[in-house]
Order: structure tokens, then sequence, then C-alpha cells
């Protein structure tokens, strides 16, 4: 690049920069006029108008442009057309698309913000390239619903979950639960980067939160990518209708009162049934206290021939001795369905410290052509992540990053002797503390314990030993609340037929 071209480069990111600056205290000045995580959502809401609100003169249709146009004032004008526009053109969260169902959805600006609002219109009409500001609109949001569990999924997890199911031109790729999209977004940019085109890809998500579900449409949109968002609704409700090449999923943990039947008789104040007879389940249903196991049988059903799930999980899955989880793991190696588990770094999901693993599913680990060289067939990968991690600059926070979780993918590819393009696949060999390959014989003589410190152990030091006591402690402690929960509801079932 000349210098003069440098130059412009630099002029440009430093507008940006100044630009979302900006818009960010406009969002902090809205925050202490409402909640924050509607302030976030009528930012998102702005720049996809920005992005898709167009129609021809004269149509009397409320556009960007006659936002742009809009007089400031002391009057609740602006107010008025911000929620117009927003009601006209807001993909709507009933499947009907009625306006009550739109208006419903965005939160109204209150009274008094009509300064930040004319300067949040004239600064996101001012930028050219949206995808910062998308990216830091949805780090915000997801940062202040965090606390309720609904956070999206961090952009390093993103990579490393994409890279970890190796998603192709043509594939079907489906997110059960899709938040804003996140895992569907990196899917179409880890495509296109490899093949240099706009993907042939069927991108579908599931989402059972309206407000969210419309996040999602919104980022889809003003990325310009073509993917499907089914209406909002809960995907454990019933199977898969068709089979997908890659099923992504950052699922949510231990969630209780999953079953469609428990809301019901809940509500009614009786004692929930047994679960219907139900294909993801052949052997037998999942527990009705905790969705862990009902999820993975929910992806594992829905993988085509060759497919491959990749989802995060909670360490107990991985380990308990509750008969039930036990049993499922047992028939999951011999189908010879688990392919690697990767145990990772404690707090890099911000809103939780809850220890998880990352569970890779594939139906097809035989060496063919266009996958790997090496049959993998009746054996499964461990990585023990646990300290991977970086701090995250001026926090106590952790992430991933960059370099930990190329490490991991690279240990992945390796094992599955797959290379890119064109090179000769790197050798794979077991590592001490970071990576070891079982056979599932092996695993099965361990109660098909699927947890990677129990394989994938250091060498021995005495702050090893204290970790590696400090973990059994930890899954043990996991594995009696599994357990006080399922007595719980048998208690509680007992005490309603008496």
């Amino acid at each position: 690049m000349s210098a003069l071209g440098r130059h412009v480069q630099a002029e440009s990111d430093s507008s940006l920069d100044e630009m979302l600056a900006k818009v960010s205290r406009c969002r902090t000045h809205l925050s202490r006029l409402m909640n924050a995580h509607d302030a976030t959502r009528l930012v998102l809401g702005l720049l996809y108008l920005s992005r898709t609100a167009h129609a021809a003169p004269g149509t009397g249709v409320p556009t960007w442009s006659w936002l742009l146009s809009h007089p400031a004032g002391r009057g609740s004008g602006i107010r008025a057309a911000v929620s117009e526009c927003l009601s006209h053109w807001l993909p709507p969260t009933d499947e009907q698309g009625a306006d009550v169902g739109t208006r419903s959805s965005m939160p109204v600006p209150p009274p008094g913000s009509e300064g930040p609002l004319h300067a949040l219109v004239r600064a996101i009409g001012s930028i050219q390239r949206a995808r910062p500001l998308l990216d830091q609109c949805l780090r915000e949001l997801s940062a202040d619903q965090a606390d309720g569990s609904h956070y999206f999924t961090p952009d390093d997890m993103a990579r490393l979950m994409v890279g970890a199911a190796v998603p192709r031109d043509g594939h079907r790729v489906l997110d059960p639960v899709c938040g804003s999209g996140g895992l569907l977004v990196e899917s179409h940019r880890y495509v296109r980067e490899r093949v240099g085109l706009n993907p042939a890809m069927s991108l579908q998500g599931k989402e059972q939160h309206a407000h969210t579900w419309q996040v999602a449409r919104m980022n889809f949109a003003v990325r310009g990518i073509t993917a499907h968002v089914f209406p909002p609704g809960d995907s454990l409700a019933e199977p898969e209708p068709e089979r997908h090449d890659i099923v992504l999923a950052n699922l949510p943990f231990n969630q209780r009162d999953w079953a469609p039947e428990d809301k019901e008789e809940q509500a009614a104040g009786r004692s929930a049934p047994p679960l219907p007879v139900d294909p993801r389940w052949p052997e037998e249903p999942p527990s009705r206290g905790s969705a862990n196991s009902a999820w993975i049988q929910h992806i594992a059903h829905a993988l085509a021939p060759a497919g491959r799930g990749v989802f995060l999980m909670g360490d107990s899955v991985a380990n308990s001795r509750q008969p039930v989880t036990r049993r499922l793991r047992e028939r999951l190696l011999r189908e010879d369905l688990v392919e690697c588990v990767i145990a990772l770094p404690l707090r890099v999901f911000g809103h939780s410290k809850a220890s998880a693993c990352l569970w890779v599913l594939n139906r097809d680990k035989s060496a063919r052509p266009g996958w790997g060289v090496l049959d993998r067939r009746q054996q499964v990968l461990f990585v023990n992540a646990r300290r991977a991690f970086e701090p995250v600059p001026k926090s106590r926070a952790r992430r991933l990053g960059d370099k930990n979780t190329a490490l991991i993918l690279t240990t992945l590819a390796a094992w599955r002797g797959l290379s890119e393009n064109g090179a000769a696949a790197s050798p794979y060999s077991d590592t001490a503390g970071w990576s070891r390959s079982c056979s599932t014989e092996e695993i099965a003589d361990r109660e098909s314990s699927l947890m990677p410190t129990s394989y994938a152990v250091e060498p021995p030091s005495p702050e090893r030993d204290t970790r590696s006591r400090i973990e059994q402690l930890k899954l043990e402690l996991a594995d009696q609340f599994d357990q006080m929960r399922d007595l719980e509801l048998r208690l509680l079932d007992v005490l309603e037929d008496i």
C-alpha cells in the first residue's frame, strides 16, 4: 500500500473510532433514561434501519433518509419518527408479521431522549463500515443480559467451535439455540475465506426468546448474509425434521422444566407423566431435572450420516456417575459418535464461573477423500486446555485468545490427519498435560468418563497435584448436586401420589 493509501486508511480508522465512541456516549446517555439492554437494542435497531429502510420517493413509507432529515428540536417528533420507522421496518416477532407484534418488541424512546436520538441518527448515518458498530452493539448487548445467562458466544469461542466443526461450501448448518446468530455468522466467514466467494450454504437458526430472535434477524441483514431463522420456539419440543451436516450450539447448562409437558403439568399443579416415546432417545428418556442429556441426543439425532456436532456442556455431564448420564455416555461411545472433548479454561465466558467442556460429535471418523487421512474410528481425542487462556486487558476477565484457539484447532486437525490448502497434514503425538488419544475400550473401562483432565494428565508436581485434587473435589460436588436434583424430583413425584 502506498504512503497516501496508508494515510487515508489511518484517517478512515480514526474517523470510525471517533464515531464508535460517539455512539457509545449516546448509548450511555440513553441508558440513564431507560435500562441499558433496551438502550443497546435501540442503537442496534437504528443501525439496521440505516442499511434497510429505503423506499421509492412518494410512497409515504418512513425511510432512513426521512429520519436523517428530521429537524432537531425540543418536541417529541424524533421519538415518534424513530418508533414509526422501527415499527415499519423491523423483522416482526410474530409469525403473521402484524404491527402489534413488531411494536411490542422494540423499546419506545423515553421522554428526554430527543438529543441522544438526533446524535445517534447522525452518527450512524455517517458510518460507512457497519460491521464494527454491529460487533460493538452485540458485545454490549451480551454484557447487558449476561446475568440472565442469555449471553452471546465470544468471538474466540465461536472461532474454536466452527473450526472444530469444519463446515464446507454447500453444507447445511443448524444452530438450535442461535441467540444473535454468531455461530452461523462465523460459519459463513469461515467458508467464505476458503472458497473466496459467497458460500452456497444453508444456514438455519432457532431461538426461543422473541427479542433475541429479532436481534439475530437484524445481525444477518446488516451483514448481508442469507440465513433462515425460524419463528421463536422451543427447539427441544420436537425432533429436527431434516438432517444437517453441521450442528453448532452454545447450550444452556442444567436447564430445568425443559419438556413441554413439564410446563403444562406444573401450571395445573400435577406431577408430570413419563416422557413420550421419541426417536431422539431410543433407549431411555432423559432426566426431567436437567436438559443436558436431552440436548446431546437432540443434536446427535439431527446429524446427517457424515455430520458433525460441536457444543458446549458443563463438566458434570462428562464425568457424572448418575446412571442416566453414564448410560448416555456408554451409548455415544458404543455408536462411536464422540470424536473429541476439550476441557476449557474457567471464566472464559464472562457471565459464569462454571467449568465447561467443548464436545465434538462425528458420525464418520474414517479416513476418506475430502477429509482426514487417519482412520479414527473407536478413538477419542482429549484436550486439556484448562490453562490455555490470556487475561483481558484492563479487566479481571479471561479469554481463549487467538493463539490458544489456533493451538487447539491445530492439535485436532493433526489428530484427524486433516490438511489445509493442499499442504501435508501435520503429524500428531500425545503431549503430557495437553492432549491424549484414547480407545473407546479404555474409556469404557473408566466408567465411560469423558473428562479430558482424567486422560491428558500433567506431569507430576506439587502444583499439579493440588490442582488435580481441587478439580476432583469440584467434580464430586457437581455430581452430588446432580443426584440431589434427581432425588428431589423423585420425592416430589411420590408426594403427589400420596
